[in-house]
């Protein structure tokens, strides 16, 4: 089913990487799918990895009934699992490095300090106005012993463009639509920007297939890479799954977990084929395994769709 070393077609090679915090929903479905065939498609390989960094929320109970969600659907990886809080060293070592090239702070602020200091930006979280940047040396040597501090980035005033495979051109203006953001939380756990970008560097990861509401967070992450010295792989959002009132699914919605998918559709085949019709695949009511959608596979009727209704 899997292994952890071997040859790959690293060019190719893309990744499931599900967070063990609950059963998988349909819009994960979804994103596994097409990162599935992806890879599939080009003549790679998958790498299952597990997000598991929130120690709070990540269970390993979670992670083993994803891989058997995996398993049954047939999206089956060749390299893995491979599990992030087994890889803090990484994670430390490219964060010495931007320590030592002087782009890092500490940060005492908390979230309600944030939300008062700055308006939210397009309705999402609020932009970070930087008031940690701005503390002297002594005013840090002050604040250090009176509790635990984040380490953030200080972004420069620069705009990231890329092209999304799916979703087209993208452009985030660093300072004012994302502000010098988190590469380690107050309590010592390193964030999912970081981790991310160090992992796919590691891992030879060529194509990163995931949902939409992570668009946003992607310039961040090329600005990492560049810091680091890794190169950019192809980024791929497809489109979120929404409910009747436009709220996409999540970990909440037990109708849409892979338990309620399960007793819905009775047969992997059936759940499969339901996703690829939603896809613009095939057709609706037409039943499919993974393997069979190979030859089908197209970016086509995904580019430019942000949301789909879950039916």
């Amino acid at each position: 089913m899997s292994r952890t070393t071997g040859e790959s077609n690293r060019a190719h090679i893309g990744r499931f990487a599900p967070s063990p915090t609950g059963r998988m929903h349909a819009g994960n479905v979804l994103a596994a799918l097409v990162a599935w065939l992806e890879a599939r498609c080009s003549g790679g390989e998958v790498v299952l990895r597990i997000e598991d960094l929130d120690t709070e929320r990540s269970r390993r109970e979670h992670a083993d009934a994803l891989q058997r969600d995996f398993e049954y659907l047939g999206l089956h990886w060749d390299i893995g699992p491979i599990y992030q809080s087994e890889r803090v060293e990484a994670y430390q070592e490219a964060l010495s490095r931007l320590e030592r090239q002087g782009l890092t702070y500490p940060c005492f602020c908390t979230r309600a300090d944030i939300h008062a200091a700055s308006a939210p930006h397009a309705g999402e979280k609020p932009v970070y106005a930087g008031t940690c940047r701005r503390l002297s040396a002594d005013e840090r040597a002050h604040k250090l012993p009176q509790g635990s501090a984040a380490l953030r980035l200080a972004v420069p005033g620069r705009v990231i463009a890329f092209t999304d495979c799916l979703q087209g051109a993208f452009t985030q203006d660093l300072p004012s639509e994302c502000g010098d953001f988190i590469v380690q939380r107050s309590d010592g756990n390193y964030a999912y920007q970081l981790a991310v970008v160090v992992d796919d560097a590691e891992q030879g990861i060529g194509s990163v297939v995931r949902a939409c509401d992570l668009l946003g967070s992607t310039p961040q992450q090329i600005y990492l890479q560049e810091l680091l010295g890794y190169g950019r792989p192809e980024y791929c959002h497809v489109p979120l799954l929404v409910d009747t009132t436009g709220r996409r699914l999540s970990k909440r919605n037990r109708d849409a977990d892979m338990e309620a998918l399960s007793a819905r559709f009775k047969t992997p085949e059936a759940l499969i084929g339901h996703i690829a019709a939603l896809a613009g695949l095939i057709a609706p009511g037409e039943h499919a395994n993974p393997q069979e959608l190979t030859s089908l596979y197209s970016r086509t009727p995904l580019k430019g769709v942000s949301q789909i209704l879950w039916a």
